[in-house]
């Protein structure tokens, strides 16, 4: 990958070629003359592109660009086009795109279908595991679904609507919360025996989730919850919770309810309003919850000090922060509201 300064010189380079080539064209439009050396054609098009920003760029993106800018000159033109980001509407691929509301073009794509969620239905989180090579589903109407290089099995449950999940990597078991349960799925107990528990009951209704990954904590994990009235909650589960409660004798699914009284939960109002994301960053050693309060917006900071209640570092943003990630290589915090 190229790093900052390089790629803005990329970037530049780019855009002088796409200016020699316009006025290159209009040249030949207007029937003037052209050295050989001069001359840019698609392959010498392709071969500089491909020099200035590497194998990521793809073929037919790198094609398309081309050909838009010689069919007309004064089409509007972004270079991220080339990476197969499209901006705005583009005539050129309405009829490929057949009303698909899509951002990102990939070469090839598939869909995979599945019994249990043909029905209507939503997914409400995807989460990849990478060292497992498998993704994770939940969808609203209850379906918790792994996805694998073998057929996909899930788990089911209609109590009520599933609002996030993620995957627990030191108890090897699938998390998910709705309304007012936190859902752990051992999905290594496939096939014909499905042992779940539901953690109940939760005092809000909890709309995000994800896994705090501490490399010092290896027989616990850490769950970081938030929920519809501003509340961040850090739920700590370990194997002992669920260790006793592995089904015996007939090999049958088991739904195992436990009281939310006998885990340790660490409960903090950080917003306003409903929190939307939480997120556990691990470059970083530090959590964060965002909101669409324009007060608490965006709250960051290392997880001890909202285990120990003690003040947190916060941002307001206006109209608050619906979505937030952090990239590594930038070091920057990116929001969406």
């Amino acid at each position: 990958a190229l790093e900052v300064p390089d790629f803005k010189n990329a970037l530049k380079q780019f855009q002088n070629l796409v200016e020699k080539m316009v006025n290159q064209k209009t040249k030949e439009r207007l029937g003037l003359y052209i050295e050989d050396d001069d001359k840019i054609d698609y392959d010498k098009f392709y071969t500089t592109t491909q020099t200035l920003f590497g194998p990521e760029i793809k073929d037919h993106n790198v094609k398309a660009f081309f050909r838009k800018i010689s069919n007309n000159l004064d089409a509007r033109t972004e270079w991220c086009e080339i990476f197969g980001c499209f901006i705005g509407e583009n005539d050129a691929m309405s009829s490929q795109m057949k009303g698909e509301d899509m951002v990102f073009l990939v070469s090839e794509k598939q869909q995979i279908t599945h019994a249990v969620i043909k029905r209507q239905d939503v997914i409400k989180g995807i989460v990849k595991v990478p060292h497992l090579d498998f993704i994770i589903t939940s969808s609203q109407k209850g379906v918790l679904t792994i996805f694998n290089n073998q057929l996909p099995f899930y788990f089911h449950q209609d109590s009520a609507w599933i609002t996030g999940c993620d995957f627990l990597p030191q108890l090897e078991c699938v998390v998910a919360v709705t309304e007012r349960t936190v859902i752990v799925w051992d999905y290594k107990s496939k096939g014909s025996q499905n042992n779940c528990f539901i953690i109940k009951p939760m005092e809000n209704g909890l709309l995000c989730v994800c896994t705090v990954t501490m490399p010092d904590h290896l027989a616990e994990d850490n769950i970081l919850m938030g929920d519809d009235k501003g509340y961040v909650h850090l739920l700590t589960v370990t194997s002992d919770h669920f260790g006793l409660k592995q089904s015996k004798g007939k090999k049958e699914s088991k739904l195992w309810v436990l009281n939310s009284k006998s885990f340790n939960i660490v409960k903090r109002k950080l917003h306003d309003n409903c929190v939307v994301k939480v997120k556990y960053i691990s470059d970083l050693n530090c959590f964060g919850s965002c909101s669409s309060d324009s007060i608490h917006s965006l709250v960051l900071d290392d997880i001890k000090r909202l285990e120990d209640n003690l003040p947190v570092k916060e941002f307001s943003v206006p109209r608050g922060v619906n979505a937030f990630t952090y990239c590594g290589k930038a070091k920057v915090i990116v929001t969406g509201g």
